[in-house]
């Protein structure tokens, strides 16, 4: 009898070597324009549990709706170090949390305009291949009925788990991603 490898061999638990010095958290330290703001909340598996060891990564446009990447040929400024990437593990709850600016508007295709949105990136143990979604923010009601991506989701009920929660108040968003089950984060192919 010969033992093959399937697809439910994992890449964990050691995925987090040699990433833990590439982490993150402050992706706004360097950005001078735009509103500062905090990003937080918890991954949670299939069973409701919390992740410990999920790595996330975040890639964002600056406060002008410009990526810093010689790929973004819009006629926007760029600002000054802002290189809008992040990469933060969870702690033992699940919990994860990173500064930065709220991004501006990008093209979409066909010739839109995408509300502002961070896309995010998932990796964790047990997954063959990382996930990616977006994050929306909740005080931008009128561009995301617009956003071309977040239309794409034919489930309304779905919708409102790529929307971060505006605190009432505060410059800091809520912002939980699940696995599976309920409430299931809504992942796209790319």
């Amino acid at each position: 009898m010969t033992l093959v490898p399937t697809a439910s061999s994992t890449v964990g638990p050691y995925l987090h070597i040699g990433l833990t010095p590439l982490q993150v958290h402050d992706i706004a330290k360097d950005a001078s324009k735009g509103e500062k703001i905090v990003i937080s909340g918890r991954v949670f598996d299939g069973e409701g549990q919390p992740v410990p060891d999920a790595l996330i990564e975040f890639w964002q446009a600056n406060a002008d709706g410009k990526y810093a990447t010689p790929e973004d040929s819009q006629d926007k400024p760029l600002d000054g170090k802002f290189t809008g990437f992040g990469r933060i593990p969870t702690d033992k709850e699940g919990r994860y949390s990173f500064s930065t600016v709220k991004p501006g508007a990008v093209p979409g295709p066909g010739n839109t305009l995408q509300a502002p949105h961070i896309l995010v990136c998932v990796f964790m143990r047990g997954m063959l291949r990382h996930l990616y979604t977006r994050i929306y923010f909740s005080d931008e009601t009128a561009a995301n009925a617009n956003d071309p991506v977040l239309g794409l989701v034919e489930d309304a009920g779905r919708k409102p788990t790529l929307i971060g929660e505006r605190a009432a108040g505060k410059a800091e968003y809520r912002w939980d991603i699940r696995m599976q089950g309920e409430g299931e984060t809504v992942f796209f192919d790319c």
